[in-house]
């Protein structure tokens, strides 16, 4: 009930226009965002790469409906890659492409993303592509593998959900491309249909398809914090013969820091992906849903911060 009071929360654009100027509100969200601003972000990232963390930044902001805001998006994110570029920083860009314009024509959000690999490729750096809701998984999956993939092998990747029933396919599909995929459990609410209901099940089809990844995949992201499947994963790893330098862990920002840190220690990558800007409450309550429990974390680390302890 909770999950699903926060997901509904996170569409709510008037409860954001409220709270955004709230101290507390604020406070909460830059335990997971880093900033607003492109130069807060790269801060963030010279300092994880400081700790032998690489990052993925991502400008929050989901679908817009008009051409203008698509292609300021898209201006915003070659901007950030010529900066990452210029600190020479460990760092590539996630992006959706509801937010480049693909609701409001597939040929719009193409063109602009296009500019972006572009300009990745230019830097020898990568794009990954952010899966969204199980509404756009076919068009995504389609838009990039027919029109963005080939000629930028090097350059552009995917997001893949095991919260959805259709993901091991997907795998299949993204393994015979050779693509790179990051593998995720998924922050959507979404339909018994398509998706798993029960969290084991989520958790039993993401282990699949990291084994899958892991052995057939093209230098995959295993994007979780928990640490029974980060267990395995070193022990898939061991136990097929998989070299720590062609997989990579990838975390949050600002979520399991200490377990960042310790997974770097033992010899394994790590990308933090980065999100900032001023969209940030869709995400907070995304993030806060998948695990009520940061609630309560969080707010003891405000207070206690505000007592000065």
């Amino acid at each position: 009930m909770l999950r699903t009071s926060l997901l509904f929360l996170s569409r709510q654009q008037g409860i954001f226009d409220f709270v955004k100027n709230v101290g507390f509100a604020r406070k909460m969200a830059s335990r997971f965002v880093a900033g607003e601003t492109v130069s807060t972000a790269l801060d963030a990232v010279a300092q994880l790469n400081d700790k032998g963390i690489s990052a993925s930044l991502d400008l929050l902001g989901e679908s817009v409906h008009r051409e203008v805001e698509a292609r300021d998006t898209g201006r915003q994110y070659l901007e950030i890659l010529d900066r990452i570029n210029a600190r020479k920083l460990n760092a590539n860009v996630s992006v959706k492409l509801t937010a480049l314009g693909q609701d409001i024509s597939d040929d719009l959000g193409v063109e602009i993303v296009r500019d972006v690999i572009a300009r990745a490729k230019q830097y020898d750096s990568f794009v990954r592509l952010d899966m969204e809701s199980s509404a756009y998984t076919d068009r995504t999956l389609d838009t990039f593998e027919q029109k963005l993939f080939p000629g930028h092998e090097n350059n552009v990747g995917v997001v893949l959900q095991s919260s959805l029933r259709r993901t091991l396919d997907d795998v299949a599909r993204c393994n015979r491309l050779s693509a790179r995929v990051r593998i995720c459990k998924g922050a959507y609410l979404e339909p018994p249909a398509v998706a798993f209901p029960d969290k084991a099940d989520v958790d039993r089809n993401y282990v699949a398809a990291m084994h899958t990844l892991m052995l057939e995949g093209r230098y995959p992201g295993i994007a979780t914090h928990d640490e029974n499947i980060i267990v395995e994963a070193k022990r898939f790893a061991k136990e097929k013969g998989i070299a720590p330098d062609r997989f990579e862990f990838q975390m949050l920002y600002g979520v399991r820091r200490d377990l960042q840190e310790q997974v770097v220690k033992e010899g394994y990558r790590m990308r933090v992906y980065v999100p900032f800007g001023s969209q940030w409450y869709p995400y907070l309550m995304r993030r806060l849903a998948e695990r009520p429990a940061n609630i309560a974390f969080m707010a003891g680390n405000i207070v206690k911060e505000s007592l000065g302890g």
